[in-house]
Protein backbone atom coordinates (compact mmCIF):
# COMPACT_ATOMS: atom_id res chain seq x y z
CA UNK A 1 0.00 0.00 0.00
CA UNK A 2 2.45 2.44 0.93
CA UNK A 3 4.46 1.84 -1.91
CA UNK A 4 1.45 2.25 -4.18
CA UNK A 5 1.60 5.68 -2.58
CA UNK A 6 4.67 6.93 -2.72
CA UNK A 7 4.66 5.99 -6.98
CA UNK A 8 1.77 8.29 -7.03
CA UNK A 9 2.70 11.11 -5.32
CA UNK A 10 5.91 11.77 -5.94
CA UNK A 11 4.99 14.88 -8.30
CA UNK A 12 3.41 16.98 -5.14
CA UNK A 13 4.91 20.02 -3.80
CA UNK A 14 6.79 18.87 -0.18
CA UNK A 15 5.22 21.61 2.02
CA UNK A 16 8.31 23.04 5.02
CA UNK A 17 8.20 24.19 8.31
CA UNK A 18 10.50 26.79 9.88
CA UNK A 19 10.82 25.12 12.90
CA UNK A 20 14.48 24.04 13.87
CA UNK A 21 13.33 21.11 16.29
CA UNK A 22 11.22 18.70 13.72
CA UNK A 23 13.31 16.42 11.80
CA UNK A 24 11.39 14.69 8.94
CA UNK A 25 12.20 13.74 5.05
CA UNK A 26 10.07 15.26 1.92
CA UNK A 27 8.85 11.47 1.51
CA UNK A 28 7.20 11.77 5.13
CA UNK A 29 5.49 14.88 4.41
CA UNK A 30 3.65 13.78 1.29
CA UNK A 31 2.70 10.47 1.99
CA UNK A 32 1.21 12.14 4.91
CA UNK A 33 -0.26 15.03 2.99
CA UNK A 34 -1.65 11.91 0.55
CA UNK A 35 -3.07 9.91 3.09
CA UNK A 36 -4.75 12.91 4.60
CA UNK A 37 -6.04 14.11 1.16
CA UNK A 38 -7.65 10.61 0.43
CA UNK A 39 -9.09 10.40 3.90
CA UNK A 40 -11.43 13.43 2.64
CA UNK A 41 -13.54 10.65 0.52
CA UNK A 42 -13.71 7.96 2.92
CA UNK A 43 -17.46 7.84 4.18
CA UNK A 44 -18.22 9.31 7.04
CA UNK A 45 -18.61 5.99 8.85
CA UNK A 46 -15.89 4.87 8.18
CA UNK A 47 -13.40 3.43 11.04
CA UNK A 48 -10.17 5.59 10.69
CA UNK A 49 -7.96 3.76 13.07
CA UNK A 50 -8.23 0.73 10.93
CA UNK A 51 -8.27 2.54 7.80
CA UNK A 52 -4.58 4.10 8.63
CA UNK A 53 -3.58 0.94 10.12
CA UNK A 54 -4.37 -0.84 6.91
CA UNK A 55 -2.76 1.95 4.83
CA UNK A 56 0.42 1.63 6.94
CA UNK A 57 1.24 -2.63 6.32
CA UNK A 58 4.36 -3.85 4.85
CA UNK A 59 5.93 -0.73 6.70
CA UNK A 60 9.55 -2.31 7.96
CA UNK A 61 9.69 -2.40 11.73
CA UNK A 62 12.99 -0.41 13.14
CA UNK A 63 13.46 -0.23 16.80
CA UNK A 64 14.26 3.26 18.79
CA UNK A 65 13.76 5.19 15.67
CA UNK A 66 12.95 8.01 18.10
CA UNK A 67 17.12 7.56 19.46
CA UNK A 68 18.87 8.85 16.95
CA UNK A 69 19.92 12.57 18.03
CA UNK A 70 21.78 14.60 20.60
CA UNK A 71 19.12 16.78 21.31
CA UNK A 72 15.67 15.72 21.14
CA UNK A 73 13.46 16.92 18.02
CA UNK A 74 10.35 15.62 16.61
CA UNK A 75 11.01 13.25 14.55
CA UNK A 76 8.60 12.23 11.91
CA UNK A 77 9.09 9.04 10.05
CA UNK A 78 6.70 6.48 8.23
CA UNK A 79 9.43 5.06 6.96
CA UNK A 80 10.16 2.92 9.29
CA UNK A 81 8.31 1.85 12.63
CA UNK A 82 8.13 0.17 15.81
CA UNK A 83 4.91 -0.37 17.96
CA UNK A 84 4.80 2.74 19.62
CA UNK A 85 5.61 5.19 16.88
CA UNK A 86 3.10 2.93 14.40
CA UNK A 87 0.54 3.97 16.91
CA UNK A 88 1.06 7.41 17.13
CA UNK A 89 1.22 7.76 13.77
CA UNK A 90 -1.94 6.63 13.37
CA UNK A 91 -3.54 8.50 15.95
CA UNK A 92 -2.44 11.75 14.19
CA UNK A 93 -3.43 10.76 10.87
CA UNK A 94 -6.62 10.01 12.73
CA UNK A 95 -7.64 13.40 14.55
CA UNK A 96 -6.31 15.35 11.59
CA UNK A 97 -8.88 13.34 9.47
CA UNK A 98 -11.49 13.32 12.08
CA UNK A 99 -10.95 17.19 12.42
CA UNK A 100 -11.09 17.53 8.00
CA UNK A 101 -6.98 18.79 8.36
CA UNK A 102 -5.04 17.92 5.37
CA UNK A 103 -1.89 19.87 6.01
CA UNK A 104 1.70 18.39 7.46
CA UNK A 105 2.10 20.86 9.71
CA UNK A 106 -1.49 19.66 11.75
CA UNK A 107 -0.03 15.86 11.63
CA UNK A 108 3.16 17.32 13.43
CA UNK A 109 0.72 19.88 15.64
CA UNK A 110 -1.21 16.17 17.19
CA UNK A 111 1.90 13.72 16.98
CA UNK A 112 3.69 16.57 19.39
CA UNK A 113 0.47 16.48 21.51
CA UNK A 114 0.22 12.93 21.46
CA UNK A 115 3.71 11.90 22.01
CA UNK A 116 5.02 14.50 24.56
CA UNK A 117 3.43 15.40 27.64
CA UNK A 118 0.88 18.55 27.23
CA UNK A 119 3.47 18.71 23.65
CA UNK A 120 6.18 20.05 24.99
CA UNK A 121 8.67 18.54 23.06
CA UNK A 122 11.90 17.35 25.44
CA UNK A 123 13.08 13.66 25.90
CA UNK A 124 11.95 13.94 29.24
CA UNK A 125 8.57 15.31 28.60
CA UNK A 126 8.45 12.16 25.86
CA UNK A 127 5.62 9.96 27.46
CA UNK A 128 8.15 6.41 27.86
CA UNK A 129 5.79 5.04 29.89
CA UNK A 130 2.56 4.05 28.58
CA UNK A 131 0.42 4.78 31.47
CA UNK A 132 1.71 8.01 31.13
CA UNK A 133 0.73 8.36 27.64
CA UNK A 134 -2.68 7.43 28.44
CA UNK A 135 -2.92 10.11 31.10
CA UNK A 136 -1.75 12.32 28.77
CA UNK A 137 -3.85 11.43 26.06
CA UNK A 138 -6.36 11.29 28.07
CA UNK A 139 -6.52 14.67 29.25
CA UNK A 140 -5.75 15.79 25.91
CA UNK A 141 -9.75 14.37 25.38
CA UNK A 142 -7.60 12.08 22.37
CA UNK A 143 -8.30 8.65 24.43
CA UNK A 144 -10.06 7.04 27.21
CA UNK A 145 -8.90 3.83 28.73
CA UNK A 146 -11.71 1.27 29.71
CA UNK A 147 -12.12 0.34 32.96
CA UNK A 148 -15.04 -2.02 33.46
CA UNK A 149 -15.12 -3.57 37.35
CA UNK A 150 -18.05 -5.80 36.16
CA UNK A 151 -16.65 -7.26 33.27
CA UNK A 152 -13.94 -9.16 31.49
CA UNK A 153 -11.45 -6.90 33.22
CA UNK A 154 -11.05 -9.06 36.00
CA UNK A 155 -7.27 -9.08 37.25
CA UNK A 156 -5.73 -5.34 38.46
CA UNK A 157 -2.30 -4.42 37.39
CA UNK A 158 -0.32 -2.60 40.48
CA UNK A 159 2.20 -0.52 39.05
CA UNK A 160 6.18 -0.70 40.43
CA UNK A 161 7.59 1.56 37.60
CA UNK A 162 11.86 2.09 37.64
CA UNK A 163 12.85 0.53 34.81
CA UNK A 164 14.31 3.45 32.56
CA UNK A 165 16.36 5.00 35.61
CA UNK A 166 17.14 1.48 36.88
CA UNK A 167 19.15 0.86 33.24
CA UNK A 168 20.12 4.27 32.12
CA UNK A 169 22.73 2.53 30.01
CA UNK A 170 20.31 1.33 27.47
CA UNK A 171 19.14 4.60 26.59
CA UNK A 172 21.52 6.99 24.92
CA UNK A 173 19.86 10.09 26.02
CA UNK A 174 20.40 8.97 29.37
CA UNK A 175 23.85 8.22 29.20
CA UNK A 176 25.04 10.90 27.44
CA UNK A 177 22.97 13.50 30.27
CA UNK A 178 22.42 11.90 33.63
CA UNK A 179 20.86 14.69 35.20
CA UNK A 180 18.05 13.27 33.53
CA UNK A 181 17.69 10.68 35.15
CA UNK A 182 16.05 12.44 38.43
CA UNK A 183 13.53 13.87 35.72
CA UNK A 184 12.80 10.15 34.79
CA UNK A 185 12.66 9.28 38.14
CA UNK A 186 10.14 11.67 39.33
CA UNK A 187 8.14 10.11 36.35
CA UNK A 188 8.33 6.62 37.77
CA UNK A 189 7.37 7.99 41.46
CA UNK A 190 4.28 9.40 40.19
CA UNK A 191 2.94 6.04 38.15
CA UNK A 192 3.89 3.83 41.21
CA UNK A 193 1.21 2.12 43.26
CA UNK A 194 -1.62 3.00 40.52
CA UNK A 195 -3.82 0.42 39.85
CA UNK A 196 -5.72 -0.61 36.80
CA UNK A 197 -7.99 -3.04 35.26
CA UNK A 198 -6.65 -5.63 32.85
CA UNK A 199 -8.15 -8.42 31.51
CA UNK A 200 -5.63 -11.55 31.63
CA UNK A 201 -4.31 -13.06 28.61
CA UNK A 202 -5.84 -16.60 29.54
CA UNK A 203 -9.41 -14.94 29.43
CA UNK A 204 -9.02 -13.87 26.09
CA UNK A 205 -12.10 -15.58 23.91
CA UNK A 206 -14.42 -15.24 21.25
CA UNK A 207 -17.40 -14.64 23.00
CA UNK A 208 -20.41 -11.68 23.58
CA UNK A 209 -19.00 -10.36 26.46
CA UNK A 210 -15.58 -10.02 24.98
CA UNK A 211 -16.75 -8.33 21.64
CA UNK A 212 -18.75 -5.95 23.56
CA UNK A 213 -15.45 -4.52 25.99
CA UNK A 214 -13.31 -4.32 23.16
CA UNK A 215 -13.71 -2.73 19.60
CA UNK A 216 -12.05 -2.54 16.18
CA UNK A 217 -9.56 0.62 16.50
CA UNK A 218 -8.91 0.22 20.32
CA UNK A 219 -5.51 0.39 21.80
CA UNK A 220 -4.24 -2.85 23.15
CA UNK A 221 -1.94 -2.60 26.02
CA UNK A 222 -0.17 -5.43 26.79
CA UNK A 223 0.72 -5.93 30.48
CA UNK A 224 4.04 -7.74 31.29
CA UNK A 225 5.70 -9.45 34.00
CA UNK A 226 9.27 -7.88 33.47
CA UNK A 227 10.00 -6.13 36.47
CA UNK A 228 9.70 -2.00 36.20
CA UNK A 229 7.90 -1.63 32.93
CA UNK A 230 3.93 -1.63 32.93
CA UNK A 231 3.26 -2.95 29.40
CA UNK A 232 6.01 -4.27 26.57
CA UNK A 233 3.64 -3.84 23.52
CA UNK A 234 0.54 -1.60 21.66
CA UNK A 235 -1.15 -2.90 18.73
CA UNK A 236 -5.37 -2.01 17.37
CA UNK A 237 -7.88 -4.26 17.99
CA UNK A 238 -9.61 -5.89 15.03
CA UNK A 239 -11.98 -8.75 15.17
CA UNK A 240 -12.15 -11.59 12.76
CA UNK A 241 -14.59 -14.47 12.50
CA UNK A 242 -12.02 -16.93 14.64
CA UNK A 243 -11.66 -14.22 17.89
CA UNK A 244 -9.82 -11.12 18.36
CA UNK A 245 -6.39 -10.17 16.34
CA UNK A 246 -3.50 -7.80 16.65
CA UNK A 247 -2.86 -5.08 13.61
CA UNK A 248 1.02 -4.01 15.43
CA UNK A 249 4.41 -2.93 14.13
CA UNK A 250 6.26 -6.47 14.88
CA UNK A 251 9.44 -7.53 15.57
CA UNK A 252 8.88 -11.01 14.89
CA UNK A 253 7.56 -9.94 11.52
CA UNK A 254 9.86 -7.45 10.91
CA UNK A 255 6.93 -5.13 9.46
CA UNK A 256 3.61 -3.74 10.34
CA UNK A 257 1.36 -6.57 9.93
CA UNK A 258 -2.40 -7.55 11.04
CA UNK A 259 -0.91 -10.61 13.03
CA UNK A 260 -2.82 -13.99 11.15
CA UNK A 261 -2.84 -15.40 14.29
CA UNK A 262 -5.59 -14.52 17.31
CA UNK A 263 -4.53 -12.80 20.02
CA UNK A 264 -5.10 -15.34 22.16
CA UNK A 265 -2.80 -17.57 20.66
CA UNK A 266 -0.29 -14.91 19.92
CA UNK A 267 -0.01 -14.21 23.39
CA UNK A 268 0.24 -17.46 24.93
CA UNK A 269 3.92 -17.76 23.14
CA UNK A 270 4.78 -14.76 24.80
CA UNK A 271 5.69 -15.89 28.77
CA UNK A 272 6.10 -12.28 29.90
CA UNK A 273 3.06 -11.25 28.68
CA UNK A 274 0.27 -11.27 31.25
CA UNK A 275 -2.69 -9.47 29.97
CA UNK A 276 -4.21 -6.40 28.05
CA UNK A 277 -5.55 -2.68 29.05
CA UNK A 278 -7.46 -1.49 26.46
CA UNK A 279 -7.98 2.27 25.56
CA UNK A 280 -10.24 3.49 23.07
CA UNK A 281 -10.05 6.89 20.93
CA UNK A 282 -12.87 9.14 21.22
CA UNK A 283 -14.11 9.87 17.92
CA UNK A 284 -15.99 13.52 18.85
CA UNK A 285 -12.14 14.44 20.11
CA UNK A 286 -11.39 18.15 19.33
CA UNK A 287 -8.14 19.94 20.38
CA UNK A 288 -7.40 23.19 19.14
CA UNK A 289 -3.81 24.49 19.64
CA UNK A 290 -1.62 26.92 17.64
CA UNK A 291 1.43 25.06 15.88
CA UNK A 292 4.06 25.73 17.87
CA UNK A 293 6.84 23.47 18.27
CA UNK A 294 8.66 24.50 21.34
CA UNK A 295 11.54 23.05 23.15
CA UNK A 296 10.76 24.10 26.81
CA UNK A 297 7.65 24.00 28.84
CA UNK A 298 4.50 26.51 27.77
CA UNK A 299 2.75 28.53 30.34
Amino acid sequence: MMKRILLFVFGLTCMTLSAQNIQYTKVDSIVVMKLLQDALKLDKDNNLIIHFSHQLLDIPYVAKTLEVNKSEQLIVNLRQLDCTTFVENVMALTLCANNGKTSFEDFCKYLRLIRYRKGVVSYPTRLHYFTEWIEDNTQMNFVKEIQQPDSVFTQVQTLAINFMSTHSNLYPMLADNPLMIKDIEITEENLTGRQFRYIPKEEISNTDAMRNAIQDGDIIAITTKKKGLDTSHIGFAIWHLDGLHLINASQIHKKVVEEPMTLYDYMQKHPSQKGIRIVRWIKDSTYSSPCVFDVGFRN
